[in-house]
Formats: structure tokens, sequence, C-alpha cells
């Protein structure tokens, strides 16, 4: 069975540079081309090959054959990409955040379309994808909550996809409001944090951080904290994987790495 064949969108970024890597040791996967905006030459070396290079998604497909568009580019810069690949009957893979929810249904929307296989995911890591799942389950017998989330110092958005997506989760779960304190006086402006759906979140973004995220639930004489710490870029490789296999093998549009985990 020949390999699947990958193109990365945000190559040069640290993400894309650690995912393209990680996903041409892969066995039964090929990176075969990657493309940015800060793309000068016309070829690049990913794990010690040289492939063709671009500085558009557009520009690459029209080059490269690929069966997968892997994106970890920007929030602006990925529904072009999706689009592009979709309409040449590339699936797709994204794992850039900071989507809104019309982003993600155009998404959806081009991969039923045109007849790809298409998934988004605030997160490929597996831990944080089972932290995602136990916060969820743990939700409804607890009445208070906090997120804290801590990002690396260059990190674009916040807070984090995954700490939003775990909030959103975490209240749906719960069915109605979380108790939340809220300060009679307030010294410093948003100390308590921004909340989604309800949710408490703290975002903190420092030199020496990768990715880590603790949910902490209280409930009258207990807290219970679920953690995940993310050491290496290294650790979205596997879940990666799994999802490109996926989108080559079933057509269609998933949220969320869960899905294909059996936690949902």
């Amino acid at each position: 069975m020949s390999a699947i064949r990958v193109v990365v969108n945000g190559v040069m970024g640290k993400m894309g540079q650690a995912v393209s890597a990680g996903l041409a040791a892969t066995p039964g996967l090929a990176v075969v081309g990657g493309a940015d905006i800060a793309a000068k030459q016309p070829k690049m070396a990913i794990a010690g090959v040289e492939v063709p290079a671009a500085t558009s998604i557009e520009a690459l497909l029209a080059n490269v054959q690929a069966d997968v568009l892997v994106d970890f580019s920007t929030a602006k810069a990925t529904l072009p990409a999706v689009r592009a690949a979709a309409q040449r009957k590339v699936n797709f893979v994204v794992g850039t955040t900071g989507f809104d929810e019309a982003a993600v249904g155009e998404m959806r929307a081009l991969a039923e379309k045109h007849g790809v296989g298409g998934m988004v995911a605030p997160n490929f890591a597996l831990g944080a994808v089972l932290l995602m799942h136990l916060s969820q389950k743990a939700a409804p017998f607890f009445e208070y909550v906090e997120i804290i989330e801590t990002h690396h110092e260059t990190k674009i958005d916040a807070p984090s996809g995954t700490a939003a997506a775990t909030a959103r989760m975490i209240a749906q779960a719960k069915g109605k409001a979380f108790k939340r304190n809220v300060a009679e006086k307030e010294t410093v402006a948003n100390t308590r944090g921004g909340f989604i759906d309800g949710v408490t979140i703290h975002s903190s973004r420092l030199p020496g951080k990768m990715a880590h995220q603790e949910v902490i639930f209280g409930i009258e004489g207990q807290t219970l904290s679920l953690r995940h710490d993310q050491i290496s870029r290294d650790a979205f490789v596997p879940g990666i994987a799994m999802a490109v296999r996926h989108v080559v093998a079933h057509k269609g549009f998933v949220f969320g790495l869960d899905k294909l985990m059996g936690l949902s």
C-alpha cells in the first residue's frame, strides 16, 4: 500500500516544523511538500528529504499531488488553504486555533460539498483530549470550576483553543450555571479572569513553557484538580497521524480528536 501523501501549511513555524518532521518519520505517511508565507525557495528539506515549497497552498497544490493538507498556520490563513484543498479533492486536518463557529461551519460545508474528509481539533495531544473528556465527566458533580492555562510567550490567541473548547464541554455537561465568585471590589480589572459559558478561564504566557492546562473543580469541603502538561511539540504527532489516516478513509467532517479515540 502506498504512503499517504501529506502537505503542511505553515511549515516554517515552530508547530509546522515539528509536525512535518514527525509525520515524515511516521510509517505509512510521506510529507511531499510545504507551504509558508515565509518560503523563499522552491524547495525545502523536511527530515533530510528535499520537497517542493511555496508561499501558498494554492501554488503548492498546482505542482504537488497530495492526499491530505495538514494546517498549522494562522486563523486568517487556514480558510483559504482549506478552500483550495477541498476544491482539489484533497482531504484536510486543521490544528490551527482561534476560529469562530462560522469558520468551523464553513470548513464542515466544504468537506460535505466536495466529498472530502475533514477534521478540526482544538488539540491533537492525546493527554489533553483525555483531560477534556475527564473534565466533562466530572462537571455534573461540582458547583465551581476554573481553568488555568499556560503557554509559551509567542502564542497568538488567548484563551487557548483547548481551554475554550474545554469550557464549552464542561458547561454543556453541567447543564446549568456553575457558581462563580464575583468580587465585591476588583481593584485591578480582569484579575478574576474571563469566562466562556460561565466557566472562568485564566491565561498566562511565559517563556520556558510549552502548553499546560489545569481544570479545578470545587464543592463544599473538597476540590478536584485535573492537569495536563505538554513538554514537547512532538506530543501532537500521534494524534495528527491518527487524524490523517481517518480523513483519507472517511469522507465528511469531524470536530475533535475525541471522536476518533472512542471517547464520544
